[in-house]
């Protein structure tokens, strides 16, 4: 769910960005809950599901103090499970606002570190945003342990290629150009090449073992496809 949604249905983070960026819209997509973006505290009173919001995600690295502002107001409203965004220069006030949130994330930040953060938040508190195992055929992800398997045989992974191979089997069928996993997995600050990409899936499909490589298809002059297409090719 997204700004341009106009209910709040149970089960929805509340998002304040200063400003929403497409970098915090796509990790919030990614972290597979529904959301709704606010301007103000008014608006989140507004659109506030009648069981209350999941959780918050607030931006307060602005040069304003309007995301903390919106802190306060929906952690007035018995909010629980909010990660706020900082600058690392605000690091030294966070004991004096440690009130108003649960958890906080670096700003610029990693896509996978954002999720993960906010899952282990959600977990913590009972909400969850997933669940725990990630399966396609004999492929097996835990989320929470960041352990993996095929056909019951544990996977030796690096952080990167678990962060890879998970990207990919939440997204079977699906094509990605080099770029896009670069940007997704690596994160949009990382200046790496393709070749990034193509080691780490070399090193992955040695690691699912011969009868396993073939889950991770080469798409010529494109990129990546993990798993079967639904149109058969």
């Amino acid at each position: 769910m997204s700004a341009a949604d106009t209910t709040g249905p149970a089960g929805c983070l509340v998002v304040f960005g200063d400003p929403m960026t497409p970098e915090l819209a796509r990790a919030l997509d990614l972290a597979g809950t529904k959301w709704i973006e606010v301007d103000t505290a008014e608006d989140a009173v507004a659109r506030e599901p009648a069981e209350g919001w999941l959780g918050a995600v607030i931006d307060c690295s602005g040069e304003t103090d309007a995301g903390w502002t919106l802190a306060r107001a929906v952690r007035a409203r018995e909010v629980e499970s909010m990660l706020v965004l900082v600058r690392g220069s605000q690091l030294p006030d966070l004991s004096l606002r440690d009130e108003l949130f649960d958890d906080f994330c670096l700003s610029p930040f990693h896509p996978a570190e954002f999720e993960a953060r906010l899952r282990h938040l959600l977990v913590r508190r009972g909400a969850g945003l997933r669940p725990e195992v990630v399966s396609y055929a004999e492929l097996e992800l835990n989320l929470e342990t960041y352990q993996a398997s095929i056909g019951h045989r544990p996977l030796d992974l690096t952080f990167m290629e678990y962060e890879l191979l998970k990207f990919l089997a939440q997204n079977p069928g699906k094509v990605f150009t080099r770029e896009i996993l670069l940007s997704r997995v690596w994160g949009y600050e990382y200046y790496g090449g393709a070749r990034t990409v193509d080691v780490h899936v070399r090193r992955l499909r040695a690691k699912l073992g011969e009868e396993h490589a073939g889950l991770i298809q080469t798409v010529r002059s494109v990129g990546y496809r993990f798993g079967q297409s639904r149109w058969g090719s």
